[in-house]
């Protein structure tokens, strides 16, 4: 088929309105959308309206995961999917996630308009806080939806404030059996995101797609370090089991073994850290905090995690306090799907395009979509490799670019 023609103009419109239902104090494109409260509630219903012109269906499962369909010519058959998500980190830019699901849509209302029938239902998800912060675990909806994580365990998780997920979810006005959410087999023939690459090499290469071959295998943990607090100025150096300087030995332990790692794609960041009880002439007593660990190579990075435990333990003895560590998850790498990469390859040269092959080395709800069907991804290069930020950044020619051969992707699957 030709090309199919994608209106920019409208797409980058919609998302910078998308941009404006934000909670973030400073303006777009600054973006705050955290799941479940009433600003992500609204930026649902604007999607839902958006989707409804298009002429999908539209249904809303028990967690809140939103499917758009349209509907092909032999609709029993396992449908093609494409989506992403719309909740946004604090402080975080307007692009990541936004693109998939809002690109995914433009896919679809590009092929319409090119008379295109697909045999297969073609159906944009979004998906429900694929970003960590509220329960500290990210994918909340893909996990469920694929069986990555069962209901019983959903609903351990608690926001910061105590709140239960289950109490939560049903707040903001989803209810059923989560059980539900989980797909049938076959559910999906295929599913394929679009995405910001969140990282420089297409730039750098000057590329407009990414295909991925792979998904780096996440693991969170969060550590809790328990000294003794007392007076700054009452308690002596060497009496001292200082739990923040304690911590300190084991952040910096934490950034040696990774770099020691056998594996280039090793990476470690501890990204949150609380201090008790916060005071500028008391002791730190309690210190609390987080690791997100990731590698290409699941094995290796279990191997890199159990030798950070074992160097926390070991600092903990050293420095005279106590440690408690937890596992929040470990999940495994994800290989794409080669007809959906090849699919992708053919799209990317179709459309003249550079592209090149390469691994994710974030985590997206992809990962936990492999579990229940063929997966791909395609990448589109962002300003700069930034994310996460207020100014990251996509131009429209990269992301017409994205959606064109997301379009042709989903053709090819679907036809």
């Amino acid at each position: 088929m030709n090309p199919p023609i994608i209106d920019i103009e409208r797409l980058v419109g919609e998302l910078q309105q998308l941009a404006t239902i934000s909670d973030c104090p400073e303006p777009p494109p600054a973006v705050t959308r955290v799941v479940f409260t009433e600003t992500d509630l609204r930026a649902r219903d604007y999607l839902r309206s958006l989707y409804e012109a298009a002429g999908l269906a539209v249904r809303v499962d028990a967690i809140g995961n939103t499917f758009a369909r349209w509907e092909g010519s032999e609709p029993s058959l396992g449908a093609v999917g494409t989506g992403s998500h719309c909740d946004a980190i604090p402080h975080a830019g307007l692009y990541d996630g936004t693109v998939g699901v809002l690109g995914g849509l433009e896919a679809i209302r590009a092929l319409q308009a090119a008379g295109f029938q697909p045999r297969r239902s073609i159906e944009v998800v979004m998906f429900t806080s694929e970003e960590p912060t509220r329960f500290g675990v990210g994918c909340t909806g893909s996990r469920l939806m694929s069986g990555a994580m069962s209901p019983a365990d959903l609903v351990k998780l608690t926001d910061e404030v105590g709140d239960d997920y289950d109490t939560v979810r049903k707040r903001a006005g989803f209810s059923g059996d989560l059980a539900s959410a989980k797909l049938p087999n076959g559910y999906y023939e295929a599913f394929v995101e679009l995405h910001i690459e969140q990282g420089p090499e297409l730039e750098a290469n000057d590329l407009a797609i990414g295909v991925v071959t792979a998904i780096a295998a996440p693991a969170q943990a969060d550590f809790t370090v328990t000294g003794e607090g007392g007076h700054a100025g009452a308690v002596l150096m060497p009496r001292r089991r200082d739990a923040l300087i304690a911590s300190a030995a084991m952040v910096s332990a934490i950034d040696s073994v990774a770099r020691a790692s056998k594996s280039p794609d090793m990476v470690a960041t501890v990204g949150k850290l609380e201090v008790h009880p916060g005071a500028v002439n008391s002791i730190p007593s309690r210190v609390r905090f987080t690791l997100d660990l990731r590698d290409i190579d699941g094995a290796n990075r279990d191997a890199v995690l159990k030798e950070i435990e074992d160097e926390v333990d070991r600092i903990a003895v050293e420095r005279g306090v106590k440690v408690e560590h937890r596992i929040l998850n470990a999940d495994p790498p994800a290989i794409s799907d080669k007809n959906v990469v090849s699919a992708a390859v053919s799209a990317a040269e179709s459309l003249n395009l550079g592209y090149q092959e390469m691994i994710s080395r974030a985590y997206h709800d992809s990962l936990f979509m492999a579990r229940v069907a063929p997966m791909g991804m395609i990448f589109i290069p962002c300003r700069g490799g930034v994310s996460h930020r207020p100014d990251e950044y996509s131009s429209p020619e990269a992301i017409a670019a994205g959606v064109q051969a997301l379009a042709l992707t989903l053709a090819s699957l679907a036809g």
